[in-house]
């Protein structure tokens, strides 16, 4: 009668937490999505590698969702294989999240310290054409922002000789001109005045110190679903062999 309680009290226990498991998958996917979306135009300036981070949370919260519902399925029956099986699930993710949160938070850490170079290359490679050169417009635009510490860093490029400062670089495009451009007196009214190098640090710092964070927790809450499924199994089989 006490291991039926027990029992009971542990399905309760594992389908909440499997429920818990489920929406935190969901909040992966999402912030993967997030990410691709927000993030994709900044990763894909530092490394290619870099540019699947969000591709990979939406894997995990594609997965964990996946087998939250598993495990929902697996505290409903009762199933000791079923549940043991549910274990080996959140053993596998915790590995993948725990490689993934050290990986993030490497590379959150390494950032700043290589950024101001790969940027400042990105600028001096700029053609208006390549993806690197429209990942820069890009930040130009969604920042508001011109060059790596202000518009002037433009003046060392190949593409201003022929070019001027990139068109990315204009408050309003309609009172922008290619002559202007060529002219960085008249551009310094023209253009903006704000460097992106420290605008993107602090957006990129800010949002993927969140992810990170979020990633952490969503790794180390596997080991209350790890130790709860074992247990139910453990309770379970006991429970059946006090039946027979």
């Amino acid at each position: 009668m006490e291991t039926k309680f027990v029992v009971i009290c542990l399905k309760t226990l594992l389908l909440t937490y499997s429920f818990a498991f489920w929406v935190t998958g969901v909040i992966l996917l999402a912030f993967g999505v997030w990410g691709k979306l927000n993030l994709g135009i900044y990763l894909s300036l530092i490394a290619r590698h870099y540019a699947d981070i969000p591709s990979v949370l939406i894997v995990t919260g594609t997965m964990i969702v996946s087998f939250g519902l598993f495990g929902c399925v697996a505290a409903c029956l009762g199933n000791p294989y079923m549940l043991k099986l549910y274990s080996l699930f959140l053993s596998l993710i915790f590995l993948v999240e725990l490689l993934v949160s050290i990986s993030g938070l490497l590379f959150h850490r390494g950032i700043k310290a290589s950024f101001l170079n790969i940027y400042t290359n990105a600028v001096q490679n700029y053609n208006g054409n390549d993806d690197k050169s429209q990942a820069v417009d890009q930040v130009q635009y969604s920042l508001i922002c011109c060059g790596v510490k202000n518009y002037t860093d433009w003046k060392t490029s190949p593409y201003f000789m022929d070019h001027g400062i990139p068109r990315s670089c204009c408050k309003d495009e309609s009172d922008c001109n290619s002559q202007d451009l060529h002219n960085l007196t008249v551009a310094a009214t023209k253009v903006n005045q704000r460097g992106c190098y420290g605008l993107m640090m602090s957006f990129l710092e800010a949002n993927m110190g969140t992810i990170i964070g979020v990633l952490f927790v969503v790794t180390f809450s596997q080991v209350i679903g790890l130790r709860l499924s074992c247990c139910l199994s453990r309770f379970i089989v006991a429970h059946q062999r006090e039946m027979v």
